[in-house]
């Protein structure tokens, strides 16, 4: 699975489990609605800046985000889907 599309369905859950609207996480993210909907759909991958953003309305530290993603990702791997070598 793509890390891009794995980085969204991370964003997704926790913006659902904080009860957060994309347009409300973008508004106390200071980033679009848009851009929101198209991180949770894969199609974009979020910068730095971004990550730091998201973390602070969703309750997490934007480690805790990238671990999470980490971990959704080994998971994958350990399932039986293949994983390519950084």
């Amino acid at each position: 699975m793509e890390l891009a599309v794995v980085f969204g369905r991370v964003l997704r859950d926790l913006r659902r489990r904080a009860g957060l609207t994309q347009e409300q996480l973008g508004f106390e993210a200071e980033l679009e609605r848009n851009f929101i909907s198209m991180l949770e759909r894969g199609q974009r991958q979020p910068t730095l800046t971004s990550l730091l953003k998201l973390a602070r309305p969703l309750n997490v530290k934007a480690s805790q985000l990238v671990a999470m993603v980490e971990d959704t990702v080994s998971n994958s791997s350990n399932t039986g889907s293949s994983s390519r070598g950084a």
